[in-house]
This record gives C-alpha cells, structure tokens and sequence, in this order.
C-alpha cells in the first residue's frame, strides 16, 4: 500500500473501534452488570495525537507519540452526554486530561479534539508557584451546589529533601474549576499537615462551608497513621485549608482496607442517605490488591455511615487482572441518571477503562441489606449459616 492507503486503512480501524458495539455479560452477581468490552483503551486516543500524518515528514507512518493507558476517569452528565475526564498515560510516564463522551454511556466513546490544558498552581499555592508538578493524575468532579464544576486531582512532585532517591515523591491536592470543561482556572492546591490523595469535593455545603472527603498519609506510598477516609470542612475553596479533620470510614485489620482506603467519586444523594464508591487496599504475596467497596451515610450528617456491606463490591475479572499494574480495580467517577439508572466507570489493572451499569434502588439495597464483615471466621461463618437457615425455613 501506497501512504494515502495507509492512513485511509489506519483510519477505518481505528473508526471500527471508535463505533464498536458493546454488549453485557451474562450471569453477573445481581447488583450490577459488567461488559464485553472496556470502553476506552490507549488505541481509542485520537489519531492526530499519535501520528504525524505528514509523508514527507514521516514516510513510515509511524506513531510519533505513543499512548500506553487510560485510566481513572472523573464522570458527568453534560449537555445530554456521558463525560469522562480521562487519565491519559503516555509511554514518557506523564499522565494529563481529556475529555471523551459517549451518547449511551455504554460505548461509541470519542475524546474531544484535545487534551486539557490545566494551568499550573498559582503562587500562593503550598506547592505551587516556582514548584510546578511534574505529573497530575485521577480527577474527581463534583458539580457543586455554587454553580462551579470542580476538579480535584493528585498534583504529584519530587520530594526534594530526598535528592539521590529518584523515585520519592510527594502528593497534593490540586483544584481546578470550569463551567464547559474546556477552560480551567487552577486554585491554590490543599493546604494540609499531611499528603493527600485521593481527596474528593462533596456536591452541598454542609454548615455553610465547603466539605471534602481526605486521605490523610504520611508517605506518598505509605498511608502510616493515616486512619482511612477523612471528612474536613473549608471555608474558602479559593484558598482551601484543612484546619480539623476526622476519620468517617476507618482502615481495619484483616479486610479489604487494611493497608489504605479512599473515596472513589462524591457520594450519590439517595432519599435513603448517600450512596459511597471507594477503593480498598490490602497486601497479599503477590503485590498490593485494589478492590471497590461501597457504604452510605446519613442524609443529616454525612459524616454518620449507616450502611457497609462486607467485602468487596466489584474487583478485576479475566482479562481486567491483566495490565501494567496487576489486580487492580478503581473507580473516581460514576453518573446517577434521573430515570434511577448508575453508570459505575472503572479502571483495571491501570491500563484500561470499563463501565458497570446499576440503579439507586439495587445499589441501596445492597448496601443496607448485605451483612457487615464481622472482622473474625467465626462471625463469617456465622453469617453464612444464618442464611442457610433463613433458606430452608423459606423452602
């Protein structure tokens, strides 16, 4: 083939994908359903930011750039469609934002015709000013009851006070706001005592202040006396500090969250209290395992949880184990449609992104009527034999 007959078949493959429909599996667990196919991959980046299509410049047609994963997506429901703020790794290691939309939610995902471009951290930033981040990663929105659809990320920067330990690194989080997704203004990254990752903004003021969801660490790996998933309150989200913080869903020995956990995207406000997607981390011999779990919290205080069923929610299956970091699953961004039905988007391995579908009504139920973990074998056996029980009385 000729170069224009390469491009032409370069770009009906990549069309084919582009359009590629997606089908549910079969025989799921009830609470969701999972499908076929991931929803967004390295090869679903635009062409043009891969390939110079210029034959002179590049008689090979090869990739100028190359894409190496999507992941950690942020989700909203924009103008009628199905927006992710998308994770894009490329193969240097540098992570950035782009945005692609879906018309179902489901498949037919395009990302827009550029990346992001985020603006640094202003001068007066804790970490900001001279001290720009060398990667961002993994953002939460929340469209907030102020009118501003908020990002709040992971600014990532070499730890300084380390100079020979070229893998130490500290973690902030960064803020950004937008009205249309296009154009950010960056706010002053959290000011904190200790790192933070994983912070997420609540969609309401709570007392007349701004409320986010923390993840305290003494470490840019280790959690150390991080505690779990924090809530603290802020007063100026152009200038925020977190002043007092406490602990709402704590780390336990022995489960899912026993080395680190985080809240995935804000909550879902439910007439039942608020639905919560988080991740679990615990250690096994063959590395860290990320796992989702979910519990909920009152409507009149969000800090109180009432609800938390034991165990994971969703973990890697076949092929989503397999990825540049294995057996792993994690979820920064969900979509509650007025008709009750959930979109769950969730990467696996950090390779690729996938999409679960549920509704309020199966997710409320889950969490309010799945036993809690009882922390010990015998409290699981214990639960397992009551159910037994209530099966036969019922036959």
């Amino acid at each position: 083939m000729n170069f224009k007959e390469k491009v032409a078949a370069l770009r009906q493959h990549h069309e084919e994908l582009l359009t590629r429909k997606n089908e549910p599996l079969e025989w799921g667990n009830g609470i969701y359903e999972k499908y076929k196919n991931p929803i967004l991959t390295a090869e679903h980046t635009p062409l043009e930011w891969r390939y110079d299509f210029n034959e002179q410049d590049n008689p090979y047609l090869m990739q100028r750039i190359m894409m190496n994963a999507t992941l950690n997506s942020g989700a909203i429901k924009w103008n009628g469609k199905y927006c992710l703020v998308v994770r894009v790794e490329g193969a240097d290691r540098k992570s950035f934002f782009a945005v692609a939309e879906s018309p179902n939610g489901i498949d037919h995902f395009r990302f827009w015709e550029e990346p992001v471009t985020m603006p640094e951290a202003p001068s007066d930033s804790p970490n900001g000013g001279e001290d720009p981040a060398t990667n961002i990663y993994d953002m939460r929105i929340t469209a907030h009851e102020d009118g501003w659809i908020y990002g709040v990320f992971c600014a990532e920067r070499h730890d300084d006070s380390q100079p020979g330990n070229l893998s130490a690194a500290t973690a902030t989080a960064g803020i950004a706001r937008t009205k249309d997704l296009k154009t950010w203004e960056r706010l002053p990254d959290l000011k904190t005592r200790s790192q933070q990752r994983n912070v997420v903004l609540h969609p309401e003021f709570v007392d007349g202040k701004y409320a986010f969801y923390t993840r305290p660490q003494d470490g840019f790996i280790d959690t150390g006396s991080g505690g779990g998933i924090g809530w603290a309150l802020v007063d100026d989200i152009t200038h925020a500090e977190v002043k007092e913080e406490k602990i709402i869903n704590a780390r336990h020995y022995h489960t899912i969250t026993e080395v680190k956990n985080g809240e995935g995207p804000h909550p879902i406000k439910t007439p039942k209290g608020w639905l919560h997607l988080a991740h679990g981390v615990r250690a096994t011999a063959d590395g860290l395992r990320y796992v989702l779990y979910m519990y909920m919290t009152s409507l009149e205080d969000p800090t109180k949880v009432i609800a938390q069923p034991g165990g994971y929610f969703l973990v890697p299956t076949g092929d989503e184990y397999l990825g540049d970091v294995m057996n792993v699953a994690f979820a920064n961004g969900w979509i509650a449609d007025e008709d009750g039905k959930v979109f769950i988007y969730y990467a696996s391995a950090d390779t690729r992104m996938h999409v679960a579908t549920s509704t309020i009504d199966r997710l409320i139920d889950y969490c309010m009527n799945t036993p809690e973990d009882g922390l010990t074998t015998a409290a699981s056996v214990e639960t397992i034999k009551k159910l037994i029980r209530k099966n036969k009385e019922g036959l």
